[in-house]
């Protein structure tokens, strides 16, 4: 139990950011092997327009620095080059 208020204020903050990016990442995650698994059935087109939505949760998770946003960005671009090659 933290003494003072400003910690347990500090406590509290941290949970709900906790909660925050552990929602953001798990259905970031949930987005990205419905992707894969749409390259994997070599359905090509439903892939495009999914990846559309990847890239638009992996913006938003690096713009709140729920991820870096190199780390966004190397994703993006893996993720494409395996679109392109169609596996």
């Amino acid at each position: 139990m933290p003494r003072r208020s400003t910690s347990a204020k500090t406590d509290r903050a941290s949970r709900r950011k906790h909660t925050r990016n552990l929602k953001v990442k798990v259905e970031l995650k949930k987005t990205l092997k419905k992707f894969q698994a749409l390259l994997a059935a070599k359905n090509l087109e439903e892939a495009k327009t999914l990846l559309k939505k990847v890239f638009s949760q992996l913006d938003k998770a690096s713009k709140k620095g729920i991820i870096h946003p190199n780390t966004a960005s190397r994703r993006k671009s893996r993720l494409s080059l395996r679109l392109r090659k169609g596996a």
